[in-house]
């Protein structure tokens, strides 16, 4: 993310030949002056803007787990870390004169227009202060009118009056430097009163699009877009009310169109889904945690196993570590492993193979958008699930091309209708993907790869069907059956080979489920 941030930079840089402001040194001056004067607007120049800055921010939910509300742990998390990244200063100076955004009437390119009420109220108590304080000065300087207590009284009085405006905003500012929003929720949260306070969640919401504001503020002027990347971790060694807790906040600062925030949640789903069934928010949903997370994640990323490769890089990363074990035997290997890929034909440029993956992206897609196609017709008619096909394929076909030393390569068309499979049809897939492990892991035939993955389901379904009860939540994640019979036996008969090099890749499908098929099918025959 760092590095097509630093792309996106140079090309902005390149189009638009505007450099990006920083809200350090002059620049905090710069930003305060707008922040205090002027309205910022949402130009169509500035939706063009294609940088993007990143705000990344770590939450560990075992850091919070003793929390009586672990949602409000991850709110204070972030409001603090922007705190941290663009100041106290400028956030407070917001809180107190800030201007929310609006978009641009028209074709206006004019970024920034002056707050007049603005003005006129400031120039307006220092013309008063400056008049107060005249009089003051005559009534206590000029002699003959020293003794002249009613015009010492009317200079007084003008003074404090106009006075005490510019000090109630510097005393506002103030507050709002000492006091932060991480703080404020905290007091809420310890408030003797906390679980009576009925304008609670209304109070942390307004915190949170005060946020947003500032953060749509320092992207016309800091000239790029801002993302706060939230990196949730440690989720899944949490009690499920916590867990439901976070999940739950998440979907909240979501719900705002064009919200600013990327969440990215490392759990594991074999052990989040039953916290969720053991609380009280799956009603409605036929107490099914996995579509409670279908419906909360837009972009799933299930990592496979570690393959031969990964795990002799993982081994050799250890044995570094460990002088005292058999170093050389094993970095004599790796030595030998390392010649031979220094045999291998020079890879392409980064350039080439970003051009080659954006061809089959559009190739891939051009499929699911045809009438014409057998494929189109199994697109779903859910929205949500749409868009996590959509986002899955561009990953699915990097992992291939990455891949494309390998022989039997499949095809962009192939890629896209095995990601189709994997999204409605879960359940079915796991199911044959596992029966044609534990085949191979027996003694397999030697035409064993050209099997069709029809046919390889078809023998075992009466084993699916007896395990139904214990998989009735995963059964219920997919789509029509007699759909699934037409997409692998006539239009896509996909073969044993086919799945074993699209298994590497397949990041939409939860492999926590094909594990627990193959242990209640391990228990089942020792009956």
């Amino acid at each position: 993310m760092q590095e097509e941030m630093a792309r996106r930079e140079e090309a902005e840089l390149h189009r638009s030949h505007q450099k990006p402001r920083s809200p350090e040194g002059w620049g905090l001056l710069l930003a305060l002056w707008y922040l205090a004067f002027y309205k910022p607007i949402i130009t169509e120049s500035h939706l063009r803007r294609k940088n993007i800055k990143f705000i990344f921010i770590r939450f560990s939910a075992w850091q919070y787990a003793g929390c009586d509300k672990l949602w409000a742990g991850l709110v204070t998390t972030l409001c603090d870390s922007i705190r941290h990244h663009f100041g106290a200063l400028p956030l407070s100076v917001y809180h107190v004169m800030g201007t929310r955004p609006r978009f641009a009437s028209g074709f206006s390119q004019k970024e920034w227009v002056l707050k007049t009420d603005a003005c006129l109220k400031l120039w307006g108590l220092l013309l008063v202060l400056a008049v107060g304080l005249s009089i003051l000065l005559v009534a206590l300087l000029v002699p003959g009118i020293k003794d002249h207590h009613a015009l010492k009284v009317v200079g007084s009085a003008v003074t404090s009056l106009s006075g005490s405006g510019l000090v109630l905003g510097a005393v506002s500012v103030l507050k709002n430097l000492l006091i932060s929003e991480k703080q404020k929720i905290e007091r809420l949260t310890n408030s003797e009163r906390f679980a009576s306070q009925l304008g609670f969640m209304s109070k942390v919401r307004r915190e949170v699009e005060v946020l947003v504001d500032f953060l749509n503020f320092m992207e016309v002027f800091e000239r790029r877009r801002f993302r706060v990347v939230l990196e949730i971790t440690s989720l899944d060694i949490c009690y499920p009310e916590k867990v439901a807790g976070v999940l739950n906040a998440m979907n909240t600062l979501l719900s705002e169109a064009n919200t600013p925030f990327i969440f990215i949640l490392a759990v594991d789903p074999s052990i989040i889904v039953p916290c969720l069934e053991q609380t009280g928010c799956m009603k409605g949903l036929a107490d099914n945690g996995y579509l409670y997370l279908n419906r909360t994640v837009t972009l799933p990323f299930s990592i496979p196993e570690m393959g031969a490769r990964s795990r002799l890089r993982f081994l050799e990363a250890a044995v570094q570590t460990r002088e005292d074990l058999m170093y050389r035997i094993i970095t004599s290997n790796v030595e030998r492993r390392r010649a031979k890929c220094r045999g291998a034909p020079a890879a392409p440029s980064w350039r080439e193979a970003d051009a080659e993956a954006v061809r089959c992206i559009h190739e891939a897609f051009r499929c699911l958008h045809d009438a014409d196609d057998p494929l189109a017709r199994y697109l779903p008619t859910s929205g949500a699930h749409v868009r996590r096909i959509v986002n899955t394929i561009p990953i699915t076909l990097r992992l291939l091309l990455h891949r494309a030393g390998l022989p039997g390569t499949p095809s962009p068309r192939a890629a896209a209708a095995w990601v189709v499979l994997a999204d409605q049809w879960p359940c079915r897939l796991s199911w044959a993907l596992q029966c044609l492990e534990d085949a191979w892991q027996s003694q397999p035939a030697p035409d064993f790869g050209a099997r069709s993955l029809w046919s390889v389901f078809q023998e075992n379904v009466g084993e699916l069907s007896a395990l139904r009860q214990a998989l009735h939540n995963v059964l219920s994640l997919d789509g029509d059956p007699e759909l699934f019979q037409t997409f692998l036996a006539c239009d896509f008969p996909f073969t044993a080979r086919d799945a074993h090099a699209f298994i590497g890749v397949t990041v939409n499908l939860d492999h926590s489920i094909r594990h627990k098929m193959g242990l209640l099918r391990g228990l089942d025959r020792l009956k």
